[in-house]
């Protein structure tokens, strides 16, 4: 009676236990959050956006005035042969002041300190159509952290799915290995009293050494997804729950997906801002062909600094408007807007290559869903008709009517069709969210919407916002506005 007793509680406990672990099963939306938070390419991307939100800084500076404090100090000791006569001009004014018949030394020192200013103008839309350029690239690169999101996420997904069909691959070898462990068992009992021959055992033990190696096999295999797994999370996985469905996100047809991607599609976006940007740098190549005006203003004092004495120090102070007006640069500046019109060239070219390729990854991906959906359905029929089948060979084996050979036959196409059924239902998966992946709409937000999102908006406000903010910032793009070249000013997104 106790015996029973610890047996139930220990059934129980067990019970317990798999109802706990099965409660705190890793989710598909926990593996990107985590894959989200600390994932070295997703980093590395999103650095690269924060170095292009420091160019935007950079052109809006050639708006800001620029001011700098310079200051010299300097000596000179000037010595004279004996014996030459004659006057010597010692302090520089071009008179000779000082007769020297048994020679000399004299010894000057002289100092200044200035404040300088400069505030350009107008640059002839070099500075607006500059920043138009960093906005585009910011934009862009915005995309491409997009892209670089949807690709991790993909990773992500495919690994994730990758061990919950390999852990059900190795569950499947297991529970085959110990049917036809039992299957030996059961044909060694009746060669044993004459029902059975020889080869009937042989072929059982054949069949049960056939099922351990692929159990061995598939295996390994789940070591190698779990290392792939932990690459990309950045932990081992544990035990994973099934998938969410996607349905709700998944396009209709193909023309819906090629719609979507055509306004949703990081890759083309990235695309459109890199043709935008370097259309803004042929501005910013033909404005160096325009005037451009500054004000340049100084303040400073200057003498001698030892003896230090105060009233023999001159101030200066100057202020000028400079217009400088390019004529001839020896051939220069054209080439260099031959060349930005060359880049832009490449980049719209580049923009229809890549047009062309999102459209041909949506239709492969649409046919790859397509044709998984095909077989996951086709496989639960087999999966389905198989297990009829092993049950009615059974009985006709039990009854004589049937071989060992039979029943070891019956039971490995329902196998073959479980493991057919598991792999095409994790195919079907992966090509739906490739498919997303393509049009652009495989996002954090969207499968794990509990994880914290990155925004690079926040963090270019933070770099925008730093430094003094300049009144005249205003007026000078105002300025450098007009008579600006093509290209130079662009409607941000």
């Amino acid at each position: 009676m106790e015996r029973i007793l610890s047996r139930v509680i220990a059934a129980m406990a067990a019970s317990f236990s798999a109802v706990a672990v099965s409660a705190h099963a890793e989710t598909l939306a926990e593996a990107i959050a985590l894959a989200y938070e600390s994932n070295p390419t997703l980093e590395a991307q999103r650095s690269q956006v924060r170095v292009l939100d420091e160019g935007y800084v950079q052109a809006r500076a050639g708006l800001r005035p620029q001011l700098s404090i310079s200051s010299t100090a300097s000596y000179s000791n000037t010595s004279v042969n004996a014996g030459r006569g004659g006057l010597v001009d010692t302090n520089g004014d071009g008179i000779p002041d000082t007769a020297i018949t048994t020679g000399g030394v004299t010894e000057r020192n002289f100092g200044n300190a200035s404040l300088s200013l400069n505030q350009p103008l107008y640059t002839g839309g070099r500075t607006i159509a500059a920043m138009s350029a960093a906005e585009a690239d910011i934009f862009a690169g915005r995309a491409t952290l997009r892209d670089v999101e949807a690709s991790v996420l993909l990773n992500v997904t495919q690994a994730y799915s990758d061990v919950l069909r390999d852990q059900r691959i190795v569950a499947i070898r297991r529970q085959d290995v110990d049917t036809l462990d039992k299957r030996l068992e059961e044909t060694q009992a009746r060669f044993d009293v004459g029902e059975l021959t020889g080869t009937d055992v042989a072929q059982a033990k054949a069949r049960l050494g056939s099922s351990r190696a692929q159990l061995a096999a598939a295996e390994g295999q789940l070591e190698i997804s779990r290392a792939n797994y932990e690459a990309v999370v950045g932990r081992p996985p544990g035990d994973l729950a099934p998938q969410p469905l996607l349905d709700e996100l998944l396009p209709k047809d193909v023309l819906e997906a090629l719609d979507v991607a055509r306004a949703e599609s990081p890759r083309i976006q990235a695309a459109e801002l890199a043709e935008r940007a370097s259309r803004a740098r042929v501005a910013v190549a033909r404005a160096q062909r325009r005037p451009s005006i500054s004000l340049r203003g100084g303040y400073g004092y200057s003498g001698q600094v030892d003896p230090f004495i105060t009233d023999r120090f001159a101030r200066n102070l100057s202020a000028s408007v400079v217009t400088t007006v390019p004529i001839y640069s020896g051939g220069v500046i054209a080439s260099q807007v031959r060349q930005a019109v060359e880049r832009n060239n490449t980049d719209r070219i580049r923009l229809e290559g890549v047009e062309r390729q999102v459209r041909q990854v949506i239709a492969q991906a649409w046919s790859q869903l397509r044709t998984a959906n095909v077989a996951a359905d086709a496989n639960e029929g087999v999966v389905q008709a198989a297990k009829i089948a092993v049950e009615g060979t059974r009985l006709e084996f039990d009854v004589g009517l049937r071989t060992t050979l039979d029943i070891l036959n019956a039971e490995l196409e329902l196998r073959n069709a479980e493991l057919a059924l598991v792999t095409s239902r994790r195919d079907a998966y992966v090509a739906g969210v490739a498919l997303l992946n393509a049009i652009g709409r495989l996002e954090a937000r969207r499968l794990a919407p509990e994880v914290a999102l990155y925004s690079p908006e926040r963090s270019f406000e933070g770099v925008r916002r730093q430094g003094l903010w300049v009144p005249v910032d205003a007026v000078a793009q105002t300025l450098d506005r007009v008579g600006a070249p093509a290209g130079a000013i662009q409607r941000k997104r």
